[in-house]
């Protein structure tokens, strides 16, 4: 098994289509017996998808990611974990222990995290939490809108708890303003920003992640999903739905005979502070 990971200088580099290098990790026995750095030789995401395909690479781990490197990344059968962030090393480890949590992006992963919706996590990505779904993410108008915007930003609880920072990473967050790549409210407020600009907003449950829905959460029987006698509560991991797409869940419950998952964003339901500067409009 092979998982290759956008890499700068020890760290998940941000975006897929841009990355001039990915670290490859050849796994065996979900150890890591060896890794590679290699430059990405080309540009595009079909060239880069190909170029991984060309590695055997069965894994990508990765930051931002578009809807269409990720249709790519799909033709040549490569799994996407998307929206990670932080040491490359530490994200393989995690992902190897079932506890690195997929953004996903095709809802174009603050971005909304969550997963396959059809892209962070870091800037939190639009995975499955719209609060209200996708398709139904009404329109909004500004002069940035279309445009890709580069932010830096600090989120924070209310209770002033910080649980994000691009200023921390030392990287803005770049995406489409108006793409569906970020949570609504995160959008709205940089469509009309001016270039070095800094705005505070308060974003209520409906323009983050939404509310959480009783429904994502679903008990099952362990005897029917094998491994999952290994879980703890509290412990994430990945589910497949009927087309096979991977998931992320958090374990809430566990007995003897059952276990009990919950499927939604582990920031649904709650008000979100942010601090943006927008940093470049391209």
């Amino acid at each position: 098994m092979k998982i290759a990971v956008t890499y700068d200088n020890g760290k998940i580099f941000q975006h897929f289509g841009k990355t001039e290098f990915f670290k490859v990790y050849e796994v065996e026995d979900t150890q890591v017996v060896s890794s590679q750095v290699i430059g990405s030789n080309g540009t595009g995401h079909g060239a880069l998808a190909g170029l991984l395909a060309e590695q055997n690479v069965d894994v990508l781990i990765c930051g931002g990611v578009g809807g269409g490197a990720q249709a790519a990344l799909e033709e040549a059968g490569i799994e996407l974990c998307s929206g990670a962030q932080g040491d490359a090393d530490q994200a393989v480890d995690a992902y190897l222990k079932g506890e690195l949590v997929s953004a996903g992006t095709s809802c174009d992963h603050h971005h909304e995290d969550g997963h396959s919706c059809g892209e962070h996590e870091e800037g939190h990505s639009c995975g499955g939490n719209c609060g209200g779904g996708c398709g139904s993410r009404p329109a909004f108008t500004g002069k940035n809108v279309g445009k890709t915007c580069r932010t830096h930003y600090r989120g924070t609880f209310n209770d002033g708890t910080q649980f994000d920072s691009s200023y921390d990473r030392g990287e803005p967050l770049e995406f489409v303003c108006g793409a569906g790549q970020m949570i609504r409210g995160f959008d709205a407020a940089v469509a009309d920003m001016e270039v070095g600009q800094i705005v505070d907003v308060h974003l209520a449950p409906e323009e983050a992640y939404g509310m959480p829905d009783p429904n994502a959460v679903f008990t099952l029987e362990i005897a029917q999903l094998p491994g999952s006698e290994k879980l703890e509560v509290g412990q994430q991991a990945f589910l497949s739905n009927q087309y096979g797409q991977p998931f992320p869940v958090r374990v809430t419950a566990k007995d003897d005979v059952t276990i009990t998952f919950d499927a939604n964003h582990e920031m649904a339901g709650k008000e979100l502070n942010f601090r943006i500067e927008l940093v470049e409009v391209k």
